[in-house]
C-alpha cells in the first residue's frame, strides 16, 4: 500500500460507504476525518493510517490489538465501530465526539467539570490496567468529549500499533509521556504520569515540562486555588521517579476519591468567601454614596 500510489483523500470524496465531510487532524501515523456513514445515516470519525505504514505486519498487529481492546468494555473507552480495507486503505471508524480535550482546554472550565474529566479518565485507565493493558499515549488529543459531559479515552491498541509501525519515532508523544517511557520502558506508572500531567494542566493552566522538578511552574496558582491534599495527589502522580508514583490507575483512583470531597468543599468555601467580600464591598460603596 505505497502511499505515493494512493491519491490524497479530499473533502466530499466517497470512500466505500463513507462520504468525507472534513479533516479533523493529521499525525505521523494517520489522518482523521469526519464522515457520513451513508448506509446508517450517522456521522463517524474515520482514522485512516498513512498508506506507507500499512503492511501485512501492521494489519496483523492491528487485528490482535483490536480484539484485545474490544474486551475493554467501559463507557470511558472509545470503542472501534468498524475496521475495513477500502480502496487499498485501512479505514477505522469510531463514534464522533463533539471535540477533543485539547480543544476544550482553550476555554475555561469549572472546577467541578475538571474533577469530572479527571475521574472519568482515571476510571477508564484503571479498568484497562486491571486487564493488564497500558495505553502509553494518553494526551488531550486522545481524549474525546461527548454531549452530557461524557469523556472517553481513544486509541487504546491503535497507539501501540502506531508506535511499532513508526520505528524511530519514540514510544509516545513528546511532552506527555513519562521519562522512563521515553527510554523504552513503559509501564502502568507511565500512564499514571500522563494522567497526572493532564490533571495538572487543567487545574493550574500550565503544562509541566522536563525536568519535572517540584514545585512545577504554576504551583503558586495551585496553592491559592485547591486543597493541599489534591496538590499532594498531583505531586505523587507526576513524580519523575516511577517508584514514587502510584503503581497503577487503580491506586491513583483510590487516592483521588479520598481527596475529592475535601477539594470540592475547599473550592465552595472559597467561592462563598469571595461572594461575601464582593457583597460587603457593594454595601460599603452604597453607604459611601448616601453619605456623600
Amino acid at each position: 500500500m505505497a502511499e505515493s500510489l494512493l491519491p490524497r483523500l479530499k473533502v466530499r470524496q466517497k470512500l466505500g460507504k463513507y462520504r468525507i465531510e472534513r479533516r479533523l487532524g493529521e499525525g505521523g501515523f494517520a489522518t482523521v476525518f469526519q464522515a457520513m456513514d451513508t448506509i446508517m445515516g450517522t456521522r463517524v470519525a474515520l482514522k485512516v493510517p498513512h498508506g506507507s505504514l500499512v503492511d501485512d505486519d501492521l494489519l496483523s498487529s492491528f487485528r490482535r490489538e483490536a480484539r484485545l481492546v474490544a474486551k475493554l468494555d467501559h463507557p470511558g473507552i472509545l470503542q472501534i465501530k468498524d475496521a475495513s480495507i477500502i480502496e487499498d486503505r485501512l479505514v477505522i471508524s469510531f463514534p464522533l465526539g463533539r471535540e477533543t480535550l485539547s480543544d476544550r482546554l482553550t476555554r475555561r472550565m469549572s472546577f467541578e467539570t475538571v474533577l469530572s474529566i479527571i475521574e472519568q479518565l482515571i476510571d477508564a485507565v484503571a479498568m484497562a490496567h486491571e486487564k493488564r493493558v497500558i495505553h502509553c499515549d494518553i494526551k488531550p488529543e486522545n481524549v474525546i468529549m461527548f454531549d452530557g459531559g461524557v469523556t472517553r479515552l481513544a486509541d487504546f491498541g491503535i497507539a501501540k500499533v502506531a508506535r511499532v509501525s513508526m520505528r524511530g519515532c519514540g514510544t509516545g508523544t513528546v511532552g506527555y509521556m513519562a521519562p522512563e517511557q521515553a527510554m523504552g520502558r513503559p509501564s502502568s506508572r507511565s500512564d499514571v504520569f500522563s494522567l497526572g500531567l493532564i490533571a495538572y494542566r487543567m487545574l493550574s493552566g500550565v503544562w509541566p515540562e522536563w525536568p519535572y522538578e517540584w514545585p512545577l511552574e504554576g504551583h503558586q496558582k495551585l496553592r491559592s486555588r485547591i486543597h493541599p491534599s489534591l496538590i499532594a495527589w498531583l505531586k505523587k502522580a507526576v513524580d519523575v521517579k516511577p517508584k514514587n508514583r502510584f503503581a497503577d490507575a487503580m491506586e491513583m483512583r483510590a487516592a483521588f476519591y479520598k481527596t475529592r470531597m475535601s477539594a470540592l468543599r475547599f473550592v465552595k468555601l472559597k467561592r462563598a468567601k469571595s461572594r461575601s467580600r464582593v457583597g460587603d464591598t457593594a454595601k460599603l460603596k452604597g453607604r459611601t454614596r448616601k453619605a456623600a
